[in-house]
């Protein structure tokens, strides 16, 4: 047995040194030198750089623009949190016997497998106030005073780009609770069944806590993909107008390639690492706080 033990450590010793070496090359040294950078003012290009300390991090704090972007960033982050309880019914839907289910899975998977630059482009013509389907649309159901400058009104083009990220990334999270929701033992369903339960005491006390770790991981992705949102404003908006739809993530990369200032974009992508941990572990004690607040009420 110990041989056998020895032989096990060494395999699992040996199976580890490829991921781990990857991991540290491309991800825990490239952080470390992420933070190295952010106390620099290194412009990108130039072979030396200055350390300025906590420069960079005060002209950040200090930037308007910024602050404005990461406000967009916040509607980005609620009209997908508040989706998501839409996207769980789905997925509880698609689980059940319904038919031509298998059809409606791969519709509402279909928005994620295509290319994010691609949507942006189809939605840019789709809302384009020259000749865009969606004007047209109102036309025809007689809806010309609901027609907008879609992309370029301040007040409302943070939303239309959300609806936009919406239809790609909301069929990626039906996919993920009904896999879930699959895993849970068909015994244990029945029985609640033949106990009397009824589908909303089924879904609230079965198959909600069965699959709580889905749903803590679909919140954590609402946050990482809120805040480091790209593509779709790029190519729809470039930020625009002014930095009305800018986020957080396309002004760092603006001020790396656009403004040639590396270090204050490093300062940037650092103080976003720490924004995506803090969101959660908020976000997590809160929704914790309320489960644990109606059990006792249960209980009680």
């Amino acid at each position: 047995m110990n041989r056998l033990n020895k032989k096990r450590k060494q395999f699992i010793f040996v199976s580890l040194i490829i991921p781990v070496t990857l991991l540290v090359a491309f991800v825990v040294f490239p952080a470390v030198d992420l933070f190295r950078m952010s106390f620099t003012n290194w412009d990108g290009y130039s072979p030396e750089s200055r350390f300025i300390w906590f420069e960079n991090y005060v002209s950040m704090f200090q930037n308007k623009d910024l602050w404005l972007s990461l406000r967009n960033n916040a509607v980005y982050f609620f009209v997908h949190l508040l989706m998501i309880i839409v996207e769980l019914a789905f997925a509880v839907l698609l689980t059940s016997k319904l038919r031509a289910a298998k059809f409606y899975k791969t519709m509402v998977f279909l928005p994620y497998i295509i290319n994010g630059v691609a949507i942006a482009y189809a939605f840019s013509y789709f809302f384009s106030p020259i000749n865009g389907a969606f004007d047209a649309i109102l036309s025809a159901a007689h809806l010309e005073n609901l027609i907008r400058n879609w992309l370029s009104d301040e007040k409302i083009v943070n939303f239309v780009l959300s609806f936009v990220s919406l239809w790609r990334f909301s069929g990626y999270h039906v996919i993920l609770f009904m896999a879930a929701l699959q895993s849970i033992p068909q015994d244990i369903m029945e029985a609640a069944e033949v106990d009397g339960a009824n589908t909303w005491q089924l879904f609230r006390y079965i198959q909600i806590p069965a699959i709580m770790l889905m749903v803590d991981f679909v919140l954590f992705d609402n946050i990482r993909g809120a805040l480091q949102v790209f593509d779709i404003p790029f190519v729809m908006t470039a930020g625009g107008p002014g930095y009305a739809s800018s986020t957080f993530t396309l002004y760092t990369i603006k001020t790396a390639f656009t403004f040639s200032n590396f270090g204050l974009a490093a300062t940037m992508a650092v103080a976003m690492m720490f924004l995506i941990i803090l969101v959660y572990v908020v976000q997590n004690k809160i929704i914790h706080g309320i489960i644990l607040k109606d059990r006792r009420n249960e209980n009680g």
